[in-house]
């Protein structure tokens, strides 16, 4: 028989989830501190230190928090493959039946089933469990530190471009302008997103659009409420 080389989308779900958090949150968080310190009248050198300092300190933020989140994952895939390898050596008959038993549940007849189970153990038992059971394989299973550089690296993507707006758009526009950029680079992301994962373009770009902008506007409002204020 051929080996099965066809490669499907969901082999990306590993970087692909980290990339477009870290995009997405890089273009949010660093245009809303831009818009919030812009609407309570500061200058172009505040928005420009504001905005760095945004950039910086996100990128580290979120490389640090997916590192921790996903080692957490992987902490917990560790300690169920170590249980399940203490379980194959006490125990290797009940594992068998087990296993039959999933094959059983997805609609395998239980004679196949039974000789199926019997063949993955001679084979690798705990690989068998490990993918069939915990429901953890190569494609899916936690990657901290690929998580962490991709978070960071698009982190620091995102947040550069409303940060090039800040700089370059005249201080009477930066507001207006940095909405409107900022959107169109959310709407991007969300496209890119999409194309990337192989999903429909509608649905992605108005839910990153959408709470975007959402959050860009809360900001601004009151950045211009302290400003007002002070």
């Amino acid at each position: 028989m051929k080996p099965h080389i066809e490669r499907h989308l969901v082999a990306r779900i590993g970087w692909l989830r980290a990339a477009v958090l870290g995009a997405n949150d890089g273009i949010v968080s660093t245009a809303s501190l831009i818009l919030g310190v812009a609407a309570a009248g500061a200058d172009r050198p505040a928005l420009l230190v504001a905005g760095i300092a945004g950039l910086v300190a996100g990128a580290m933020s979120m490389a640090a928090g997916e590192y921790v989140s996903v080692s957490s994952q992987a902490d917990t895939e560790a300690a169920d493959i170590a249980r399940e390898t203490a379980e194959l050596a006490a125990d290797p008959a009940h594992e068998q039946a087990e296993l039959a038993g999933i094959y059983v549940a997805r609609g395998v007849d239980p004679g196949t089933a039974a000789a199926a189970a019997a063949q993955m153990m001679a084979h690798d038992a705990l690989a068998a469990h490990t993918r069939d059971e915990l429901h953890i394989s190569d494609t899916t299973a936690a990657q901290p530190v690929l998580a962490a550089l991709t978070s960071a690296a698009t982190f620091t993507a995102g947040a550069a471009l409303p940060l090039a707006l800040a700089a370059r758009l005249p201080m009477g526009w930066v507001v207006t302008g940095e909405a409107a950029g900022s959107i169109l680079f959310l709407a991007v992301l969300g496209a890119v997103g999409a194309r990337a994962g192989g999903a429909g373009l509608l649905k992605p770009v108005v839910r990153v659009v959408f709470w975007g902008a959402l959050a860009m506007a809360i900001t601004a409002g009151i950045g211009r409420l302290v400003g007002t204020a002070v």
